[in-house]
Order: C-alpha cells, then sequence, then structure tokens
C-alpha cells in the first residue's frame, strides 16, 4: 500500500492547518491507514512543497494506491507561512492521475470550496467528476472503512462520522509520526490538538454563517486521550501545541453540555487535563487555546475566572482568546442567533484582562481577548458599521486590552442560513466595510499595539520565517504571533529582540541582547539617535563605558550593562 497525503491547508472556525500549524487531518488519515497496513508507505506533501517539484509529486502520486488531498478554507485569512491549494489546483493535479484512487477530504469536501470571504463558495458536488470519493464524513473513519474493503468504493459510506472517539484517538497516537515529514518539523512546528467536536450551541441552532453546529451532539474527548496524542508528538519532537479544535475552549466537559446553550465552565476537568499535558510533555515552548465565546464568560463568570487561572497556571504567555463578536449591532446579532449580546462582549474582555494582562516571560501579556468581525450578515446596514467602531471606541475609553482584530467579509456555504443569503449585503455595503477595515487598523491598532508590546520590551524566542526587503520576517509560535521586522540577518534560526517601533499590525525590532560593536547602522538608529549611531560605528571597537556617555539618559533608564564578563552587551532591566 502507497498512499499520498497532500495536505492543501484548512482553516475552519475550529481548527487551522496552515504552517506552522499542523492540523489533524494528516495525522489522523495516516493513523487510519496504518491501522489496517501497518508497513504502507505513507508519503506526507504540503501543497507548497508539492509546487516546488510538482513534476515530482505527481510522478510520486501517478505510481500510488492513493491520492488524499486535503483542502478547505472556512474563515480566509492572510498567511505568512504558506499559502492554501486554489480551486485550480485542487482541479488540474487530479486530472493527470489515470490509475490512482484519488480521494477528496476536509472542509472542501464537506461543506464547499471558499476562494475568499464575500465570495460564495463552491459546493463539493463540484468535484464528484474529477475525485473518485468526496468523504462528507469523518475523513479517517472513512479511509479506514474503504482500506478494510479493499478499496471497495460500493461497500463505504461516505457520510461516515464518528460515534466516540475511541478509534480516532488510536488513530491519532498512531499517525503522529507523520509529523517527521512536515517541512517545518525540528523548526517552529505546532500541532491543532483537538478536544472536543460540535459546538454547545448546536440546540439553539447555531450562528447563521457557521458549520460548527452542524456536527450535531458535542462529543468530548478524554484528557488521558489528549494527553497520550500528545506525548506522542512531544517524543517526535514537537515542543509547541494549540488547544484549538473547539468551538469554545472553556466548555471543555463543561456541566450541562447538550442540554443548555451556554453550559457552565469546568475548572476541574481543564486542570486535569493540563497538568496531564505537562507531564507528558514537560519541556514544552508553547500551549495555548483559540476559541472562547464570550457568553460563557458572561453568563458564568465566577467558574469563567476559576478556568481562566487554571490555563495561565499551566500555559504560556501570549495566549489568545479569540472572541466571536462578529457585530456590534445588536438587532444584527439577534437576526443572526449570535447567542451573545455587544455588552456581554465588553464584560468578557474586561474579565480576561483582569486576569491575563500581566506580561509574561516572553514579553507579552498571559492571555488577552482577541474579537472577530464578519460583516455581511443579515440585517446589516450602515448604522451597524457605526456601532461596530463605537464598540470598539469603548474598549479604548476603559483602557482594555485585546491581541488583535480580525474582519472578514461572511463565506456563504451550503447548509448554513447565510447560503440563501449570499453575498448581497456586503456587496451593497462594501465601501462602509472599507472604511471600517481602515479605521481599525490606522486608529484603533496604531493605539492598541504599542500598549500590548511597548517599546524597547523584549520578545522571546522568535522564529525566522522569511525575508522582506532588508528585514528578516520573525514570529513567536502560538495563537495569533505578532509579526516582527527585524533589523539584522541572523544566521540562528530562533532570536530573541527588542521592539523599537510599531507598524500597523506588526512591529519593529533589533536582536537582543544588542552588540554595540557589531549592530548595523540601521539597527543602532532605532536604539539610538542617527547621529550617536554614527559615533559609535566611528569608535569602535567601544566600551561599556563608552556608551554610557553616549546615550541619553532616557535611554539608559531602558538599559543597564551585563555583568563585566560581556560588556559590550545590554539588557533591559525588567527581564
Amino acid at each position: 500500500m502507497i498512499a499520498i497525503i497532500l495536505d492543501g491547508y484548512t482553516d475552519e472556525p475550529a481548527g487551522l492547518g496552515v504552517p506552522p500549524y499542523i492540523d489533524v487531518y494528516p495525522r489522523y488519515i495516516a493513523g487510519a491507514i496504518w491501522s489496517v497496513y501497518h508497513s504502507a508507505k505513507v508519503v506526507y506533501f504540503t501543497v507548497d512543497k508539492a509546487r516546488q517539484n510538482l513534476e515530482k509529486f505527481l510522478r510520486l502520486a501517478s505510481k500510488s494506491d492513493l491520492l488524499i488531498v486535503i483542502a478547505g478554507v472556512i474563515v480566509p485569512g492572510k498567511y505568512l507561512g504558506g499559502t492554501p491549494i486554489t480551486f485550480e489546483e485542487i482541479v488540474r493535479w487530479p486530472r493527470e492521475l489515470e490509475k490512482t484512487l484519488k480521494i477528496l477530504v476536509g472542509p472542501a469536501a464537506r461543506f464547499g470550496f471558499g476562494v475568499e470571504g464575500g465570495k460564495i463558495a463552491f459546493p463539493p458536488k463540484i468535484f464528484e467528476d474529477i475525485y473518485d470519493l468526496i468523504v462528507r464524513g469523518d475523513p479517517e473513519i472513512v479511509i479506514y472503512d474503504l482500506l478494510k474493503e479493499k478499496l471497495s468504493l460500493e461497500r463505504i459510506n461516505p457520510y461516515k462520522l464518528r460515534e466516540s472517539y475511541e478509534l480516532t484517538s488510536k488513530f491519532a497516537v498512531r499517525g503522529a509520526r507523520i509529523v517527521l515529514q512536515h517541512p517545518n518539523h525540528g523548526h517552529n512546528l505546532i500541532a491543532e490538538i483537538e478536544t472536543y467536536r460540535g459546538c454547545p450551541r448546536w440546540l439553539a441552532g447555531g450562528c447563521s454563517f457557521c458549520i460548527e453546529p452542524r456536527h450535531g451532539k458535542v462529543i468530548f474527548r478524554d484528557e488521558e486521550e489528549i494527553a497520550r496524542e500528545i506525548g506522542e508528538l512531544y517524543r517526535l519532537g514537537l515542543r509547541s501545541f494549540r488547544l484549538g479544535r473547539q468551538s469554545d475552549f472553556l466548555t471543555y466537559k463543561a456541566v450541562g453540555t447538550n442540554e443548555e446553550e451556554f453550559p457552565k465552565p469546568n475548572p476541574k476537568a481543564i486542570e486535569k487535563l493540563y497538568r496531564m499535558i505537562r507531564y507528558v510533555a514537560p519541556s514544552l515552548e508553547t500551549l495555548h487555546i483559540d476559541n472562547v465565546n464570550p457568553g460563557t464568560i458572561a453568563k458564568h463568570p465566577e467558574e469563567a475566572e476559576r478556568t481562566l487561572k487554571v490555563l495561565i497556571k499551566y500555559h504560556t504567555p501570549g495566549d489568545v482568546a479569540a472572541f466571536g463578536l462578529e457585530t456590534a449591532d445588536p438587532h444584527v446579532a439577534r437576526l443572526n442567533n449570535l447567542g451573545t449580546m455587544p455588552e456581554e462582549v465588553l464584560t468578557a474582555i474586561e474579565i480576561v484582562n483582569n486576569i491575563g494582562k500581566e506580561r509574561g516571560w516572553n514579553g507579552l501579556p498571559e492571555i488577552l481577548p482577541g474579537v472577530n468581525f464578519v460583516l455581511g450578515l443579515i440585517g446589516e446596514t450602515k448604522n451597524t458599521y457605526r456601532k461596530n467602531i463605537a464598540f470598539l471606541k469603548e474598549i479604548l475609553e476603559r483602557q482594555l486590552l485585546v491581541r488583535r482584530v480580525n474582519i472578514r467579509q461572511v463565506l456563504p456555504l451550503p447548509a448554513t442560513r447565510m447560503w440563501s443569503v449570499g453575498t448581497k449585503i456586503i456587496e451593497r455595503n462594501y465601501r462602509y466595510f472599507k472604511y471600517f477595515k481602515n479605521w481599525v487598523r490606522e486608529k484603533f491598532d496604531s493605539y492598541m499595539l504599542p500598549r500590548i508590546a511597548p517599546k524597547y520590551s523584549v520578545l522571546r524566542r522568535l522564529y525566522v520565517e522569511g525575508t522582506s526587503n532588508s528585514y528578516m520576517l520573525a514570529r513567536q509560535v502560538g495563537s495569533y504571533p505578532l509579526l516582527t521586522y527585524v533589523t539584522e540577518k541572523v544566521s540562528r534560526s530562533r532570536v530573541d529582540v527588542l521592539v523599537v517601533k510599531h507598524k500597523a499590525r506588526s512591529v519593529i525590532a533589533v536582536p537582543f541582547p544588542i552588540d554595540f560593536n557589531r549592530s548595523s547602522f540601521k539597527s543602532l538608529k532605532y536604539v539610538v539617535s542617527e547621529k550617536k549611531a554614527l559615533e559609535i560605528i566611528a569608535r569602535r571597537p567601544i566600551t561599556s563605558g563608552e556608551i554610557v556617555n553616549i546615550l541619553t539618559k532616557d535611554k539608559l533608564k531602558f538599559f543597564r550593562v551585563r555583568p563585566p564578563q560581556d560588556l559590550k552587551c545590554w539588557k533591559k532591566d525588567s527581564v
């Protein structure tokens, strides 16, 4: 058995698979294959890797028994680590393979293929003439059945769903070693970890645009199953994990799940989960979460606060609780069954700030909320955008912190209420959308970002991911990492930096500690004036005593000389 897994990347409300992330799909699928054929050759390609040598990829795929294509961007964004598979690629590449059994899985197969926000998605049936099998159920379960039936398509149910995590958790451990083939392994690879499937709000139908309630009843994974998977990934070299594959992390094993729309958080279960993760992965580098429903916090503040304190005890700093506000217009919120009103979201933001705004060892606050807007929803008017701006102004007036504001146009998908509405609302209000987005980036972000990462703060453990003009692009590993333009080219893949300037959604930084005898003029002029930077360069090699004489008092308060054995370097007092 030879199987090729082509990871075209996924981005769903609960789950991200664009590098440096690896989602659950390739791991689960590889585990299903190895559970039936223990010695099967499973070759993993990211779509970017396939593009680099398309001839080699197609040649290998033509000699394989299976080609499994993973695809589907449901919540489109901008990505630094990779480019998701395009509609042309997902259609053209399989057509060049005659004998290979071609299977399409992921959100594209189940819900439709989204090109970008504000445009109608392609329904799954459009791919039926190109692929031998469109998996509309759970890929690992369907593929497991297919292999047991000796690739007989007539004997399997492409709509089959897992009834529990018993098999899937076994596949997760067995398929973990597929990460060894990921291009980011050994660098900044971070694994999405599934804690449960579905949305507690399925009882009320969920939001008008969201696919998560379509999964139906919420099914939890046990803490032991999750820890076993993370332990195996850790053994294979991974050090970064995100508990991101759930609609609301605070409702993991919540009291009243599948009985109430907003079940009560269960701090004991979450602490047990975190303790087990820390036991199996003692030297992990990143442990973050993703989605949190602000309604859960607003409706259960006591339990939510206790749970957030547990999270801070075990996680790593720079964590983000992504809040689905979607709109600050109460009328639109009601029409789209969002379940949470804007004032409740403000309350939730305040609670998270009170607990998580303290700065951690890596230079960022422990945990902050992120705010998501979805534009083009039912009932939206020009006045909706006024209310969105007023909401963000209220955050500023209350001196609250939010890590980031995500703005996207709705992507209508089959099986959601927005499918029948389409894009007519966003098209009608497009000029307001553009104004709102520009206002957020130019006004709100320019005020918020210097408060998140102040000038002369030190950010730890950034991984170099590329270049832009004369800058190195680097980010920490985690949920919504801060893009950093590093002034120097560094030979190492990981670097600490000193923030020296803020851009719209990113920062400019110099490598830290600062080496005044080697740093470029570009770096030095960000730390001192251009005149003093020239003076330092002219007087090299320079001693720490000379630096003290050159730097002004306002600069000296941010720096102190390092111990005598390394006088040429400087360090921030608070670190």
